[in-house]
């Protein structure tokens, strides 16, 4: 019965599908450099505005993905073959992968009880969703819960902050900052957020030390308007949505933090999806975020911001291969986390700083944090994918977002211990 439902669902679904990016025979490419040539001739392939690098290490060793269109593979693969780099593809078809994505996120959806208070992980989260959620928990919680409209996005929506606290009334507690969702694929991210906010109010008995001397401020999705065009329009939009030119919209805003700002790893191309804006804090989220960030200054501890996908824990700097002077505190936070995933599950996490295990890129949000908003820990965690790289199945979330808890929780105890 079950399944016939599902069917159901599905083939009503693919009439919507029509209106959508459908990716119809676009491959996605894994691609390992064995030497140094081979990692300097993919940095030259992402600088190509048709190729959509997803990940790109520059860690020999570590896998590159790459999603090429129909049009483009013919010429991407005789590149690869002519300078005998190895490359797999491991998704002959990603529109089959974004077109089953949407049918089950649907069917979950609609399989849900309504009269469920809590957030369900069997389905990645509608924003309305979301903001409901966060409305719940502050009427049943509002001893320790509060939410705050930090400003709004481009198209209107709300950028709302929750705070947890423990209740006791004392003001002016030391902060951790979390934030998801500034890229909008990234639908892992906001769901991990959702998680640690579950736990955080919803199981306080067990986690009630992490509130002990701290306050949590959690932002769980800074590009609303393109985390909502993802669901509705383009599955692999990254960007904001206010319009550039007649022809591109959107910045990327991890490019978008006035700290080197435009300086590496950023474009200047405006359809480029890592456009760093007209000026730095060109956009709405942005400027909301740096806002948020500087009035916790001397209060926020640990800025944590949530990404996918790559099994990735990392800090400054993005603009330079150079470690910032407190580069070891940063590191042994981070590696507490790897440790407890690690133990916990056997997953590994690489850490490093940003320019020296992914690549440089200027303008983040951790720098930012780090250097301006004066944050002494400031790590960006990038989610795994569970073998589909942005796009976990449903079926994941539950998994991957309680794996990526075991790491906060262990960082948060460690930074408690620490500071």
């Amino acid at each position: 019965m079950l399944f016939k439902l599902f069917v159901t669902v599905a083939l009503c679904c693919t009439a919507v599908l029509g209106e959508l990016t459908s990716y119809e025979g676009y491959k996605i490419y894994e691609i390992t450099a064995q030497n140094a040539a081979q990692q300097e001739l993919l940095q030259q392939l992402a600088e190509n505005e048709a190729y959509d690098f997803f990940t790109l290490p520059r860690m020999l060793g570590l896998s590159a993905r790459v999603m090429i269109s129909p049009e483009d593979q013919l010429a991407f693969e005789r590149t690869l073959q002519s300078s005998e780099v190895k490359y797999e593809v491991i998704n002959e078809n990603f529109g089959e992968t974004v077109a089953t994505e949407r049918m089950q996120n649907n069917f979950f959806r609609n399989l849900r009880s309504s009269s469920s208070r809590s957030v369900s992980f069997t389905a990645y989260q509608r924003y309305a969703s979301i903001e409901a959620y966060l409305d719940q928990l502050a009427e049943d919680y509002p001893s320790r819960v509060s939410l705050k409209t930090i400003g709004k996005s481009y198209e209107g929506r709300n950028l709302r902050t929750i705070t947890i606290t423990n209740g006791d009334g004392i003001v002016n507690k030391k902060v951790i900052l979390l934030d998801a969702g500034i890229h909008a694929r990234e639908w892992i991210a906001p769901a991990g957020a959702l998680y640690v906010i579950q736990q955080l109010v919803e199981n306080f008995a067990e986690n009630s030390h992490l509130l002990q001397d701290y306050d949590w401020v959690i932002l769980p999705v800074v590009n609303p308007d393109g985390y909502e065009y993802t669901h509705t329009n383009t599955r692999m939009w990254r960007k904001t949505r206010q319009p550039i030119t007649l022809l591109c919209t959107g910045t990327d805003g991890n490019r978008n933090f006035d700290y080197h700002w435009g300086e590496v790893g950023a474009s200047s191309l405006s359809c480029a999806d890592t456009y760093k804006g007209k000026t730095a804090f060109s956009e709405p989220e942005t400027k909301a975020l740096r806002d948020l960030m500087l009035t916790l200054t001397g209060r926020a501890k640990f800025y944590l911001t949530l990404h996918s996908y790559g099994n990735y824990l990392i800090y400054p700097w993005g603009w330079t291969s150079d470690l910032p002077d407190t580069w070891a505190d940063i590191d042994a936070i981070a590696q507490v986390g790897a440790d407890a995933i690690k133990a916990a599950t056997g997953t590994d996490y690489t850490v490093g700083s940003s320019t020296n295990v992914l690549y440089a890129a200027a303008g983040g949000s951790d720098d930012y944090a780090f250097a301006v908003a004066k944050i002494p820990i400031s790590i960006t965690m990038e989610l795994p994918s569970a073998g589909n790289g942005f796009d976990p199945a449903p079926a994941k979330i539950l998994e991957l977002v309680s794996e990526t808890w075991v790491g906060i929780k262990a960082m948060a105890e460690k930074l408690v211990e620490t500071y």
